[in-house]
């Protein structure tokens, strides 16, 4: 089957319409709709000069090669590279009305672009980043994993300051993240009985309790309890090890416990093919692993590996998951 794909092009002073340009000329295992402002994105196409066929979502194709918007006008049309807040309720709508359309039935997964968090703020939405704001929308607990040809990480915690990050991991939060960690490898991945390796807090995995107590007093009961319940779980491990090869090819996704703890790690494997993937949403989303680049927008710069791999990566998990 052909899923049908939501696409969300993010920040239009950004590199993320320049992206859906360039995915425009390629032919993709799923149907895409484009959520977006029209106009930004043949901007976009001039700035490459590449060819690019749209038409509304609601009419017939003129060829084969056009690509249908649904229409979500941006305030102002920015200079390449300067978010302007103005646009906020654009792309956050965008976001919303293509994530409910997965929720109606209209789409089988969501891709999305990057978006600028501070221009969203200052135009006068809160905003901690799309991850959370599509939880919301679906009512629901989710969990961020992060993936590449190599390695998949997901977070206890997200974006979080440091000093922040102990008082977060809880029991009940730490088990809530490995259930739905393992539920994802297993229906979203095809992985039965998925091996996950879980990091420490503290260095040395709190070196028995001399370098902090978090591994003794939170991880390890939750890890225990889980074990009883038939999962396969390896850990608290060091995290300075637990990424070396012999180590990882036993290992189908690892839980690492803040942001920066896990994801320079993948990023160094293979940064340009990293998505990240929503685990725990009623659809398929994915998104790709970095930001607007506004340095490199309108130059024709950018490259579109991470939104080709989540195009990929969303038809191949839509695609489970409607035949599962």
């Amino acid at each position: 089957m052909r899923p049908r794909l939501a696409l969300v092009p993010g920040e239009p002073a950004g590199i993320g319409p320049e992206l859906v340009v360039r995915a425009a000329q390629q032919d993709w295992a799923a149907d895409l709709t484009i959520f977006g402002d029209s106009a930004t994105l043949q901007r976009a196409a001039q700035a490459l000069g590449l060819p690019l066929q749209l038409h509304a979502a609601t009419e017939s194709p003129p060829h084969s090669r056009s690509l249908p918007v649904v229409e979500v006008a941006n305030a102002v049309m920015p200079p390449f590279g300067v978010p302007d807040p103005r646009n906020a309720f654009a792309v956050i709508g965008a976001l919303t009305r293509a994530a409910q359309g997965c929720h109606d039935g209209h789409f089988d997964g969501l891709v999305t672009g990057p978006v600028h968090k501070a221009a969203i703020n200052a135009g006068g939405i809160a905003y901690t980043g799309t991850t959370g704001l599509l939880a919301a929308q679906a009512g629901c607990d989710v969990v961020m994993l992060l993936a590449n040809g190599v390695l998949r990480v997901a977070l206890a915690t997200v974006h979080l300051p440091l000093r922040a990050v102990a008082d977060a991991i809880t029991e009940e939060r730490l088990a809530s993240t490995l259930r739905i960690l393992q539920a994802g490898l297993r229906d979203d991945f095809g992985i039965t009985d998925p091996v996950i390796a879980v990091l420490g807090l503290n260095p040395h995995a709190g070196e028995d309790g001399v370098l902090g107590r978090e591994e003794i007093e939170v991880i390890e009961p939750v890890l225990a309890h889980l074990r009883a319940q038939g999962f396969n779980l390896v850990g608290p491990l060091p995290a300075d090890t637990a990424f070396l090869p012999d180590k990882l090819r036993g290992f189908d996704a690892l839980l690492a416990m803040y942001h920066d703890q896990g994801l320079p790690v993948l990023k160094h494997v293979d940064f340009a093919n990293a998505v990240n993937i929503t685990l725990g949403l009623p659809y398929t989303r994915v998104a790709v692993d970095h930001g607007t680049a506004l340095e490199l927008a309108g130059s024709g710069r950018a490259d579109p590996s991470s939104l080709f791999a989540a195009i990929r990566t969303c038809t191949q998990l839509a695609c489970r998951r409607v035949t599962a």
